[in-house]
């Protein structure tokens, strides 16, 4: 058996995946420090490696698939998520993994990853033939993001991807706001997808079941928000010029 071979058959292994070929740890434990002693594994974090790949020189797994791995529940979110899907035409250098185990964010192959606490368990998919990447679907992925606008991604970027995007789910949009149950989210979307509700095809319906969850409240959109325009509509408080922001201007 040639253990490098068996390795290069899927992105990620750890120790334990490795045990499989040895049954006792410590055995597994000297053959993978071989491994790397020779340049043919490296270490990504604590138990977590990947090959270097004979024809590239270079880590077998790419960001998504390391995403995919970092933890038993960990996948691919918010704007890594758009990049993958071709959203997004920014090169970025950070990852963003949301996971239900947390983990340090760490650096690899001069990226950064960093985890976000998943607090839905809905809308993850297992990506066929990919080698192993899970990742939030758009509609998720949309809603993510505007849930986090503050601390990730940045509202021009939020609006930039939903300009990118030719067509949401209703029912599955409206699925992972009732998972979240945050009235200022229901907010939020309402007020950044209707301008693009008929490009996106949502209905109106939609639109009326967000507004029925907006209550009283009146809040800014963003945080750096510190004056602005008042939409009587979501009952937000919205950055002058926006509107062509919105409606791609």
């Amino acid at each position: 058996m040639n253990l490098y071979f068996e390795l290069l058959k899927q992105p990620v292994f750890t120790i334990e995946h490795v045990n499989q070929y040895y049954n006792k740890i410590e055995s597994a434990r000297s053959a993978v420090k071989r491994l790397m002693g020779k340049g043919l594994a490296v270490k990504i974090r604590n138990n977590l490696y990947t090959c270097i790949s004979g024809e590239t020189d270079a880590p077998l797994a790419n960001r998504y698939q390391i995403a995919s791995a970092i933890t038993s529940t960990s996948y691919v979110s918010h704007h890594t998520a758009m990049e993958y899907y071709g959203i997004s035409d920014q090169v970025f250098y950070e990852v963003y993994v949301s996971s239900e185990e947390t983990f340090r964010d760490f650096e690899f192959d001069g990226y950064v990853y960093h985890c976000v606490c998943s607090k839905c368990n809905e809308g993850i998919e297992s990506v066929n033939f990919s080698g192993g990447v899970r990742i939030t679907d758009k509609e998720r992925t949309v809603i993510d993001s505007i849930k986090d606008m503050d601390k990730i991604a940045g509202l021009e970027e939020v609006i930039d991807n939903i300009q990118s995007i030719p067509r949401l789910d209703e029912k599955r949009l409206l699925a992972y706001l009732e998972c979240y149950r945050n009235q200022f989210l229901y907010q939020k979307t309402g007020f950044l997808l209707e301008t693009q509700k008929e490009r996106l095809s949502i209905p109106d319906e939609f639109f009326k079941a967000c507004k029925e969850r907006v209550g009283l409240s009146k809040r800014y959109l963003t945080k750096d928000c510190q004056e602005g325009k008042y939409d009587c509509n979501w009952r937000l408080v919205v950055p002058f010029g926006i509107y062509d922001l919105k409606n791609g201007g």
